[in-house]
């Protein structure tokens, strides 16, 4: 390992380009500007004939509004000087041309005439200016607006609000809201009800779901004096997309305790709760919800059927997942048959997805960058080398798609897995656009496979700058040396984890049990299952030892005795949710583990000798794939 982590990187430029003038360049007087000028971008043409009649005050408003549409904003603006009353719907097509454009050096010019022509009073346009200085990320800008407002309807608060939620100014956010709730609707709540502060609240939610500020939404949902189902929506799938997925089943179970007819779930908060019970491998609970969709005709769009498939795929139970596909009535999407791929991927089945994607084409779907993500990604799992060579090239060639970041992680991905680190290598260095976090992360998962310090270092060099925050990079490395026996190496690695505050993610797996879920992380001393659980291990272990087993100790990254590694492996939370669930399963059902790390081979080859001393199938879910145990074989035939 080399004393640093830094590589050559380009010098930024010493230039960059000039802003467009500050000052709007004079124009010639209105009756000298013919329609040609003002549609033409070459400033140099000159009208051969006669000049055009004087447009009248509806026509600039009319021409000003074309222009913007064309997205020629600049000629535009000089139209709009010589307009004495711009219209509403005009000053809409500038703020909205000088947010598309990006020309946030426009933006006080059309601001500033606003103000001249008192439409600070036009709460719409407010709104509108408000997004503008947001999409701008110029907050101050925004406030003042704001500020400035006569009449500050609901949408004027709510387009602030989110506002402040996208620039993560989450305590403003709150606070703002509460000034709202004690006054400044309060007129507006009266003549339209609670709705409408129902409404905003939820959009807050909404907001704060999609920057990941879980904290914030659920004070802004639980302090709302009135929900309506949108808002238990709103809550539910800000946990669901945020990792959250025993609190979005926890608060689904809340909304329905609430028998209250006006806020029962529709399909979108079907949709969340399905998404919450397959990241969870919560197949029993998926289930009930699939049928209570079914009472309820709620099955009628392709989201929910697309819901449906992937609850049943990232459950394990894959033919269902296929029953569903088959059984559509609504056509299937590019969503719908990316799932199957994606399914037959991760279950091994690189053969199926390739034919599925095949199959796809020619019903007339075509593919898109997240089709070619799952069939590669296939190919990867199923060892299916020049399938996936082949795919990748016709993506361009064929499907007139051009490879991201993504598809090259991809290839590297395959290539690396199968022991071809030096083309994978290759390909990082052919990529015509910078290898961002995915590919150089991909590298490195096949250096720790293959045992790779050399490139291993060379791609950690990398990913250190990228995500300088992920612990999950600094712990592979440290993998990677403590194979190769290199103690000192392994100590500084885990120095440089101390030095940045970098907190590695615990290891966390859960099993539905009895149609109830029961989590266990790594070293368990709270949960009062553990101490059963880690007896029943000692004998399984000790019946496996007899059959051949071998502990593996490798990810155990101290210098230790044989014997104590032995007893730290014993602890991953794996292996305590399989000894959980024979002990308490039922006879003969099959276990449902999930995993939020990759399987470590040590756990790996104790649950296929687990599998045939207990004749039970049983069926793990890691963060890439999954694995089928039957009679002490893997169904990924040991290649993950």
């Amino acid at each position: 390992m080399g004393t640093s982590y830094t590589h050559s990187r380009l010098q930024a430029p010493r230039f960059f380009p000039k802003p467009p003038n500050p000052q709007l360049p004079s124009s010639s007087p209105p009756h000298n500007l013919s329609l040609r000028s003002i549609f033409c971008s070459h400033s140099s043409f000159q009208a051969s004939t006669k000049p055009s009649p004087i447009p009248t005050t509806n026509n600039y408003n009319h021409l000003i509004q074309s222009l913007c549409k064309q997205g020629n904003l600049r000629q535009a603006l000089k139209l709009l000087r010589h307009e004495p009353h711009p219209s509403q719907r005009t000053y809409e097509f500038l703020i909205l041309a000088c947010t598309r454009q990006n020309s946030n050096f426009y933006a006080p010019f059309i601001d500033r005439r606003l103000a001249v022509d008192g439409l600070y009073r036009d709460s719409f346009l407010s709104t509108k200016l408000i997004d503008m200085y947001s999409h701008f990320n110029s907050l101050d800008e925004a406030r003042n607006v704001f500020s400035k407002t006569s009449d500050k309807t609901i949408f004027v608060w709510n387009s602030l609000l989110k506002s402040l939620v996208m620039a993560e100014e989450g305590d403003e956010a709150l606070s703002l809201l509460r000034e709202m709730g004690r006054n400044a609707i309060h007129g507006h709540v009266i003549r339209h009800g609670f709705e409408s502060r129902v409404h905003v609240a939820t959009t807050l939610v909404d907001s704060y779901a999609k920057i990941g500020k879980v904290k914030y939404a659920q004070k802004v949902f639980d302090k709302m004096p009135h929900k309506n189902v949108v808002s238990w929506s709103a809550m539910i799938a800000c946990f669901a997309k945020n990792g959250r997925h025993f609190d979005a089943l926890a608060i689904f179970r809340e909304m329905m305790m609430t028998r209250n007819p006006e806020v029962a779930p529709n399909s979108v908060t079907m949709v969340s709760v399905l998404q919450a019970c397959a990241a969870l491998a919560a197949l029993s609970q998926g289930k009930l919800v699939h049928g209570y969709v079914l009472r309820r005709g709620l099955d009628t769009t392709v989201s929910m059927s697309n819901a449906l498939i992937a609850l049943y795929i990232k459950c394990g139970s894959l033919d269902f997942g296929r029953r569903v596909f088959d059984t559509m009535i609504i056509p299937k999407n590019v969503v719908s048959w990316n799932s199957m791929i994606a399914g037959y991927g991760v279950h091994g089945l690189g053969k199926e997805a390739i034919l599925a994607f095949g199959e796809m084409i020619r019903v007339g779907i075509s593919p898109s960058p997240v089709t070619f993500v799952s069939v590669l990604g296939a190919c990867s799992h199923g060892a299916l080398i020049e399938e996936g060579m082949r795919l990748f090239n016709s993506m361009e060639k064929e499907h007139s798609l051009k490879p991201q970041s993504e598809h090259y992680a991809c290839m590297v991905d395959l290539l690396g897995r199968a022991g071809r680190l030096d083309e994978a290598a290759k390909i990082i260095e052919k990529m015509e656009m910078e290898p961002g976090p995915t590919v150089w992360g991909s590298l490195l998962g096949a250096c720790r496979i293959h045992g790779n310090t050399e490139l291993a270092e060379k791609a950690c060099s990398h990913l250190f700058e990228l995500e300088p925050w992920n612990a999950g990079n600094y712990i592979l490395l440290a993998d990677i040396y403590a194979e190769a026996k290199l103690w000192e190496e392994v100590n500084r690695v885990k120095k440089l984890l101390d030095q940045r505050g970098l907190q590695t993610l615990q290891g966390c797996s859960w099993i539905e049990v009895k149609k109830k879920l029961y989590s266990f992380v790594s070293v368990d001393e709270l949960n009062p299952q553990i101490e059963q659980a880690r007896g029943f291990l000692t004998h399984l272990v000790k019946e496996a030892k007899e059959m051949g087993y071998v502990p593996s100790t490798k990810v155990v990254l101290c210098n230790l005795e044989q014997e104590e590694k032995e007893k730290i492996v014993l602890g991953h939370s794996e292996k305590l949710a399989l000894a959980f669930g024979l002990i308490n399963g039922g006879q003969g059902e099959v276990l449902r583990i999930t995993k939020n790390l990759r399987l470590c081979e040590d756990c790996h080859s104790l649950t296929k000798f687990v599998s045939k001393i207990t004749n039970r199938e049983i069926v793990v879910r890691d963060v890439n794939r999954f694995h089928r145990f039957r009679n002490g074989l893997c169904s990924c035939m040991d290649y993950w």
